[in-house]
């Protein structure tokens, strides 16, 4: 099941856990950080809305960068799919990039195969 949101509302109850994805890998620095801190305004406008979330980006980005962790779907793959487990539905974010991010298109896939709903928020 996919649903597309004209705002950032989302679906479901306050006490669902929503994971964000939003589009994070590019091969210029500057892209990214821009990426990160879109990826906290977000997650930070629904957290004021009283929302559940777990941003992958907002969360890990500071530690990747602090302890040079590669930024590969490879390397976060695991991490990734175990939270995906506990959360309840994925929101993706359509921001720039987030079509040919593989990360994301593994996350609608992995939330798919797990019967949870999966959103589409314009951005």
């Amino acid at each position: 099941m996919s649903t597309t949101l004209e705002s950032r509302d989302v679906a479901g109850g306050l006490d669902e856990l929503i994971y964000l994805a939003t589009p994070y890998s590019h091969h210029d620095p500057d892209v990214q950080q821009q990426r990160f801190v879109a990826a906290c305004q977000v997650a930070g406008d629904l957290m004021n809305r009283g929302r559940l979330v777990f941003s992958p980006i907002a969360q890990s980005h500071p530690v990747a960068c602090e302890c040079g962790l590669p930024g590969t779907w490879e390397f976060w793959e695991r991490y990734d799919r175990a939270i995906l487990r506990a959360c309840d539905r994925l929101v993706v974010v359509k921001m720039p990039g987030w079509e040919q991010s593989r990360g994301i298109a593994a996350e609608i896939r992995i939330m798919r195969e797990l019967g949870k709903p999966v959103e589409f928020m314009e951005f």
